[in-house]
């Protein structure tokens, strides 16, 4: 009975040693989310659910992974029980208030913030802290507005007064003060963290963003190091690493190769100590149409497709995808399926252009210039990629005036001094003149653009831009009987040019003839001065012996009974 005994002591002692071993606390959690080791912290707070049945604060704490998740539903069920617990707590009103601000519900997200600071102990500055997350949680796209960003700094500035020890609000304020681009208060809190808790790999890793954002890529890989060696397992050291690398490889070619293969690789590392989970396989395809590297945004894509409860974002990346590697009927069938699922606000510009190239590929060209334009509309910064693809489209069917007018639109669009697509826009309103269209209208266009772009030029016009203003006044001047002169002034200043210039190429040298042809037609109609013209149709024919004005005018002289021409042809 006593071996027994001693038996079962031993055993009793083995179970609670273990219990030991594998407890998880509301800190071990908390740990994982932070290094967004979502799935794991997921586990952690449902165990801790069933064993601490009483605690609210695990609910909030697994709700928040839901919304992080973006399983709105779950967490909005999950905070609603925490309160059912405990009517008072605080941190689940706040995530009832996170959950309105992704629905876009601000009236109803302010209404539970102000119950939750209702309810919140003097000295409690979490209920604040996640205030202010939620607000930066809210952002679209990346970006922060300016409103909700003030909210989150107003938040977590009242967190700071409650707490100025609590290293996490530092470095969330720090976030929200980068989020408006204010480098100086941004680092003046990761600084107060860092004094805190030097050992912060958070504010590690958020000092680095910061010197990204100054394109410091230097400091901002040495300040990445430094949070590895602090925690060689902190996944979002790793991802920030990759961007920072991937950040640089666009903006210098030289090391751009080497860059965006460090990069990829380091966000593998990250994937791998975030348990390669749903949302961070996500936010690897994310970054891999960043780098540009549709190949393994394919596989990925398609490994995220194959679980059923993926995100419906994983046919945004199927369509990415599929469009760059040319397979575009899947291409297509994806992006329907996400403009299909996605609720607006998750829509991306992005997504509208590939759905354009989509189209277009498929040979809708009409949808696919509609989803062009639209998403220029939706990102300014991307009028000039969605137009050279919609003027691509005008051209390739030789049709001059919707190219002039995409031109137009495009040189509208945008608040900078387009030249170069100035021209084409005059040019190309020029070559929709004719007499199947003949609209003024398109003349007086015309001339207006290439005016722009002389003006802007200064004084280093090519003859090119005096070329087409003299044939947009030829086609103003009247026929040969009712000359008013308007090319002159153009056709003069080509002449000037290439007599300091002398051409070399048999385009330019027609391009010459034709301003001397146009010289000596002037001479003999209006001017009724034969010496003149034929000095300047004997220039003409010597620069281009096919100049039809110059061998009218000879074999006129010579007896010849063709008829002049009117117009130089286009």
């Amino acid at each position: 009975m006593k071996m027994i005994s001693k038996i079962a002591s031993v055993a009793l002692g083995l179970v609670f040693i273990g219990s030991a071993v594998f407890a998880q606390s509301l800190d071990d959690a908390k740990k994982a989310i932070d290094a967004e080791q979502y799935q794991k912290a997921k586990g952690m707070l449902k165990n801790l659910t069933v064993t601490q049945p009483k605690s609210d604060e695990n609910l909030f704490y697994l709700g928040w992974v839901y919304l992080i998740q973006d399983y709105a539903d779950s967490a909005k069920a999950t905070f609603t029980k925490g309160i059912a617990l405990e009517p008072k707590s605080a941190l689940n009103y706040v995530g009832l208030g996170a959950v309105a601000l992704a629905a876009n519900d601000n009236a109803g997200a302010t209404s539970q913030f102000n119950q939750a600071i209702s309810v919140t102990g003097k000295k409690d500055d979490q209920p604040y802290l996640y205030i202010g997350k939620a607000y930066l949680m809210d952002a679209k796209d990346g970006k922060f507005p300016p409103a909700k960003a003030n909210a989150a700094i107003d938040a977590l500035t009242k967190a700071k007064t409650i707490n100025p020890k609590d290293v996490d609000v530092q470095v969330t304020l720090g976030n929200a003060y980068r989020s408006q681009l204010n480098s100086n208060a941004a680092y003046d809190a990761y600084q107060g963290a860092l004094t805190l808790d030097p050992k912060s790999v958070s504010a590690n890793v958020a000092t680095g963003v910061l010197w990204r954002y100054a394109h410091n890529y230097e400091d901002s890989e040495k300040q990445f190091q430094a949070a590895i060696a602090i925690d060689p397992n902190y996944g979002p050291a790793y991802r920030e690493l990759a961007e920072t690398q991937k950040d640089e490889a666009q903006e210098n070619i030289k090391v751009a190769s080497a860059k965006i293969k460090e990069a990829v690789e380091n966000y593998k590392k990250y994937i791998t100590l975030t348990d390669e989970s749903l949302e961070s396989l996500l936010r690897y395809a994310d970054f891999l149409v960043n780098a540009g590297d549709y190949t393994t945004l394919q596989e990925v894509a398609t490994k995220l497709s194959k679980n059923a409860n993926a995100n419906a974002r994983v046919y945004r990346y199927l369509g990415y995808a599929a469009y760059e590697n040319k397979d575009y009927k899947a291409g297509l069938d994806a992006l329907n399926s996400w403009f299909t699922k996605a609720t607006p606000n998750r829509i991306l510009p992005l997504d509208y252009y590939y759905l354009g190239r989509l189209q277009v590929a498929a040979g809708d060209t009409t949808k696919g210039i509609e989803s062009l334009k639209k998403y220029a509309d939706l990102d300014t910064n991307k009028v000039q990629d969605a137009y050279a693809d919609i003027i691509a489209i005008y051209k390739a069917k030789k049709d001059y005036l919707n190219t002039a007018k995409a031109y137009d639109e495009e040189t509208s669009k945008v608040h900078k001094p387009l030249v170069t697509d100035h021209v084409y826009q005059g040019i190309y309103y020029y070559f929709s003149f004719s007499s199947k269209n003949p609209d003024s209208t398109l003349l007086v266009k015309a001339d207006s653009a290439l005016s722009f772009a002389q003006k802007a030029m200064g004084d280093k016009v090519p003859p090119s831009i005096y070329q087409y203003r003299a044939r947009v006044a030829l086609l103003k001047d009247g026929d040969v009987n009712n000359m008013k002169g308007l090319p002159l002034p153009y056709y003069n200043k080509i002449i000037e040019y290439y007599t300091a210039n002398p051409p070399t190429s048999d385009r330019d040298k027609k391009d010459f003839a034709e301003a001397y042809a146009y010289l000596g037609t002037y001479a003999q109609y209006h001017d009724k001065d034969d010496a003149k013209a034929n000095e300047n149709f004997t220039k003409a024919k010597e620069l281009n012996p096919d100049s039809k004005q110059a061998n009218y005018y000879f074999e006129q002289k010579n007896g010849g009974a063709a008829s002049p021409p009117k117009k130089a042809s286009k």
